[in-house]
């Protein structure tokens, strides 16, 4: 994915659900604040943007989303990519991540904007759900000098799960820290 099919999923979600502002939480957050062009295959390949709504407690726009530009609707056969509508809460964020957010606004997001995730938090994000391509995506950021270890290492910490998915994600970082 690119950043300015990025945008256009911001500007179709936030008509769809007649609300200007759009959160972004799956791992195509990268894109607003990474450099299309700096960011590694692993990165870019989803052509999902998971799109949620601040103000959605049943999730209403979320679901308006994916009935209208979801996968396999028309704009998803038209442009080869598509909006995936959730929850806030379908993503295990770091403490904090509302204060980090980067907001993509241009004039192709008009007449709303998007909210993304610090790379940090949608890594530690994907390290919680702990599937192969989240590991691979994670790893490719790191390897790029992207992000850094010491940082999702602190970020780990600063989410609720279970002590065994803690453990995990402990030891996977491990292997990325240096050792004193």
């Amino acid at each position: 994915m690119r950043r300015d099919q990025l945008e256009h999923v911001l500007r179709a979600a936030c008509q769809i659900a007649a609300d200007p502002n759009v959160l972004v939480i799956g791992s195509q957050s990268v894109l607003g604040s990474i450099p299309e062009e700096r960011l590694p295959l692993e990165a870019t390949a989803s052509m999902e943007v998971d799109v949620a709504f601040f103000d959605d407690p049943d999730d209403r726009k979320a679901d308006q989303v994916d009935g209208a530009i979801g996968e396999l609707s028309p704009f998803h056969e038209m442009n080869g990519y598509y909006a995936q509508g959730v929850s806030v809460s379908t993503a295990t964020l770091p403490s904090g991540w509302r204060d980090r957010l980067v907001l993509v606004e241009s004039h192709s997001t008009q007449p709303g904007r998007g909210y993304t995730l610090d790379p940090h938090d949608c890594v530690v994000s994907k390290l919680v759900a702990g599937r192969e391509k989240d590991y691979a995506f994670a790893h490719a950021l790191i390897r790029e000098g992207l992000i850094d270890p010491v940082t999702i290492a602190d970020r780990i910490e600063m989410v609720e799960v279970h002590p065994l998915v803690l453990e995990r994600l402990r030891k996977w970082i491990g292997m990325y820290r240096p050792t004193a």
